[in-house]
This record gives structure tokens, sequence and C-alpha cells, in this order.
């Protein structure tokens, strides 16, 4: 696919120069290597009824793009359509997505992180609304791993590659969402239907997290064909849960959230209901509970918007572990 090019101020000089010789604009878009309709035009907007001077013509071009500052973007019904969608609970990314189905001119995502921040700036509370708070990058290769050494560990590298593909039903991401005290989530997601089981554990201990995992996936054993966790050393009891399980489980590397990405996208919205600091020994189970069906019956759109637990059951039976 071609782009267009904004003609340079040294093409403009050689219009100008072409045009005193008497070419015609055919003549002058080959010499430029530019299309007929590019010359045409040019001539249009910066000539002076039929002359064309390369230096006018270059101020002008330059004095419009100093004024121009994305005018449809400040059209307050778009403007006010944003920020609906923002107090509904949009990403920036959905809301940008959506902008053209929806009738209006196009919108990236970045434009509208900046327009929450002029709103911040000004005193407005949209960033409110952010579900997920742009935070600093902080470089993490090369660092020390300090949460030691899992026995017997099997690296992503040596899971096959159909589980990348997304193609089979069975494959987990499982992953613990921290709270204020020793409570914590063990979180596992399905990653072609976008299941979702949660369990809490009172203490993130390798014991705690290895009953949590089995207790979840249990019941859906016919359709539990491979795991992929965190490093954390609370899935240091894996080998129990493979062989419960009957499925191998793989480490994702140290730092490398975007290798279980079904997983980090849901533990996303689960801090929706639980934010930081939220102390999970609080929490009833038929709190946790809730929020796993709310999840697992939301429609998805990759899921020709079926929910989640319904595409999953339908492709394969459930059957409670003995």
């Amino acid at each position: 696919m071609r782009h267009y090019r904004q003609l340079t101020q040294e093409e403009r000089y050689q219009i100008s120069a072409l045009r005193g010789l008497g070419r015609s604009q055919g003549a002058i878009a080959r010499t430029l290597g530019r299309s007929p309709g590019t010359i045409s035009r040019e001539l249009k907007r910066n000539g002076d009824g039929g002359a064309y001077e390369a230096r006018t013509a270059q101020k002008r071009t330059d004095q419009r793009r100093r004024s121009a500052h994305k005018w449809h973007k400040r059209i307050p019904a778009l403007t006010d359509w944003v920020e609906d969608r923002l107090r509904d609970g949009w990403s920036p990314e959905q809301i940008a997505g959506s902008a053209r189905e929806a009738g209006h001119p196009v919108v990236s995502h970045e434009w509208i992180y900046r327009h929450v921040a002029r709103d911040q700036a000004a005193g407005g509370s949209l960033v409110n609304h952010l579900r997920h708070r742009r935070r600093r990058y902080r470089k993490r290769y090369g660092s020390v791993d300090r949460r030691g050494r899992i026995v017997n560990r099997v690296g992503i590298e040596k899971r096959p590659t159909v589980v990348d593909e997304r193609r089979r039903f069975g494959d987990w991401e499982g992953d613990t969402v921290l709270g204020s005290g020793a409570a914590a989530l063990v979180t596992l997601v399905e990653r072609k239907s976008g299941t979702v089981a949660i369990r809490k554990i009172e203490r993130r201990t390798a014991e705690e997290t290895r009953k949590a995992i089995i207790d979840a996936l249990g019941h859906w054993r016919p359709a539990v064909t491979s795991i992929t966790v965190d490093n954390g050393k609370e899935f240091a009891a894996h080998e129990q849960v493979s062989a419960k399980l009957a499925c191998p489980v793989y480490f994702a590397r140290p730092y490398h959230s975007w290798e279980r990405g079904s997983n980090e996208n849901t533990n996303g919205l689960i801090r929706e209901y639980f934010p930081k600091g939220a102390d999970f020994a609080q929490v009833s189970e038929e709190r946790i509970q809730g929020i796993e069906d709310r999840l697992n019956l939301r429609p998805r759109k990759r899921l020709g918007y079926r929910a989640p637990n319904e595409v999953l059951e339908q492709s394969l039976p459930r059957q409670r572990a003995a």
C-alpha cells in the first residue's frame, strides 16, 4: 500500500521552475515522480490565479500546519461521546476502535490518553475512570531474580506450539493477585474461551496454591491439557498439580508477563473489583464466586458474543473429579 508524502520545499521550487518553462502538470508530475493529482492540488491550494511561487507556497503550507490542530477532535459531540464511554468503563483502545462504527471521526487511543491528562491538569476526574493507569516503565532485564529456584521447573520454551495458536481448548494460564495482607487470589484462565476460575488462599504458599489450583480445575479435568504459570515460589508444587490433573505445567520466563497474556488481562479485570490495597482476608467466598460468574457470563466479541463458560461447556463436557 502506497502512503502519501507531503511535498517538500525543494519540490515546490522545482514546480515553480518547471511552470516557468511552460511545462504541463503531467510533465511536472513525471519529472518529480509524483501523481498528476498531487501537482494539481498543490497548484490550486498554493497558487495565485494561475501563478505559482515556491516561497509563498511553502509559507502557506507552514501556516496551515501550525494552525491545524486536528480540528475534528475538538468537535464537542465527539469529546462528549469519548468522555461518556470513559465513564462507562471503556478503555481508550476500545473507544478508539468503536469511534468509526458510532459515526464519529477516527481518533487514536493516544489522543484519548492526552485528553484525559489535559482534563486531569484542569482538575477534572476523567483519570479516575481509566481501567489501567499508565505507569512509568521500569526495565526488568538484567536484574537479579530473587524469588528462588523452582525444582524441576519446565520452561515455556518446551511448551507445544499449538498452545500459542489458541486452536484447542484446555490450555490454562495461572497467576496470583496480591492484596494488602497475607491472603491472595489464585486466578486461572483458559486461553481459547477466556473462562476464568478464582480461588482465595489465606497465605501465598506452595501448598495452599496447589490445593487452590486442583480445586479450581478439578471439575474441568477433561478440559485441562496444559497450565502455564508465573515464576512465583507459590507454584513450587507444580509436580503434584501435574500428577493430579494429568497435564504438564510450564513456567513463563521471569518478567515476561505477555507470555501469559490472557491471565494478565483477566487480572486487570479482577482489579476493577479489588483495587490494589484490598484485603482479601475480608472478602467472602460468595463475593469472589460472584465476580467469577460475572466474568464468565460476560459476552465476548471474539466468541461471537457468547459467554466464556457457554463456549467451554459446549465444547468439552465437564466431569467432576473423583
